[in-house]
């Protein structure tokens, strides 16, 4: 790797009962991060975020989406997917952000797992042991409501001041008993009351 990684962390949950009701299948949640130096900190205000982009996030995306889609069981079994970043302290979102909203970074998970959908996210800037979202949607299909799901964790000794968290995320299925419908039911729901039908 061109590009130093203090640690990888793996998180998995697994759902077995929701509300009260077993689900008819697990639903398997998996993350992994990458906690590495922020090559920005320290710098000061950095005009041209873009030669540390290129050196780090296209191999950096790489190993973190063979790392999870081995944890997960395969690419085949994701259905739901996401990321997110975290810088720590002495840095900006806009680092966070840096390596995770480029193609560089992002297409070798959507190529893996031949996604329509864009990779929904989060970033911002937090300490030691700060909440990580990791939202997700299906896919294919950004209407699919059922998919939308996400895993939250934490990692007691990251982001130390002078680093970024940047996270994958997927899941084998969305969340256990879904029944609020999806974009394409309220839209036509909608359509009807307009048209006087409901």
């Amino acid at each position: 790797m061109p590009f130093t990684v203090r640690k990888f962390v793996t998180y998995s949950d697994e759902t077995l009962i929701e509300g009260g009701r077993a689900a008819d299948t697990p639903i398997m949640m998996v993350c992994v991060a990458a906690i590495l130096p922020n090559p920005w900190a320290g710098r000061g205000f950095v005009e041209d975020l873009s030669p540390e982009i290129k050196a780090i996030a296209s191999d950096l995306g790489a190993e973190m989406v063979a790392r999870l889609t081995k944890a997960i069981g395969g690419a085949e079994r994701i259905e739901a997917y996401g990321k997110a970043a975290v810088v720590g302290a002495n840095g900006e979102v806009e680092h966070a952000s840096a390596l995770i909203h480029t193609l560089r970074f992002g297409n070798h998970y959507r190529r893996a797992v031949d996604a329509k959908s864009y990779l929904s996210f989060t970033n911002k800037r937090g300490g030691l042991g700060t909440s990580i979202q990791v939202p997700m949607m299906h896919k294919d299909d950004e209407g699919l409501r059922s998919h939308y799901i996400t895993a939250e964790f934490s990692i007691s000794d990251a982001p130390l001041a002078d680093e970024i968290v940047v996270v994958l995320g997927a899941a084998d299925g969305g969340r256990a008993h879904p029944r609020i419908g999806n974009r394409y039911l309220d839209l036509e729901a909608i359509a009807a009351e307009e048209r006087g039908e409901a």
